[in-house]
């Protein structure tokens, strides 16, 4: 890195904007002060293909897709377009958590649970 006053990089601009083209960066300075950098261009944004290709390389993986479907780009039918979608599609799902197995009911037991239901049931048909 080299510093230039502002004088001196008017009258050697070229071979300072050289020097940046080789990679290097040079400050201007006025009165001793840093104002500003000449510096090399970097390409901006996009895909680096090349590192792609080489991460691929390195993991033996020959083929980006192994299959592409026939009708990849078809257009997709109307009622699915328009069809909504479920209330809690963009919650995370969670597996069903195991619960002990409810022990069994025997006929005793059955048989109050049913008379009770038959009861309530009874008593809604004579309101």
């Amino acid at each position: 890195m080299s510093t230039v006053s502002v004088k001196d990089g008017k009258n050697r601009f070229s071979e300072l904007v050289r020097a940046a083209e080789g990679g290097e960066t040079v400050t201007i300075t006025r009165n001793g002060e840093p104002v500003c950098d000449i510096v090399p261009h970097k390409k901006k944004g996009g895909t680096n293909w090349e590192a792609g290709e080489k991460f691929l390389r390195e993991r033996g993986i020959t083929k980006l897709f192994s299959y592409v479907a026939p009708d990849f780009d078809d257009p997709l039918p109307e009622d699915f377009l328009i069809t909504p979608l479920p209330e809690d599609f963009d919650k995370p799902k969670t597996p069903p958590q195991q619960t002990a197995a409810a022990p069994k009911k025997t006929g005793k037991d059955e048989a109050p649970a049913r008379q009770q239901h038959r009861r309530s049931a009874d008593a809604r048909r004579n309101r």
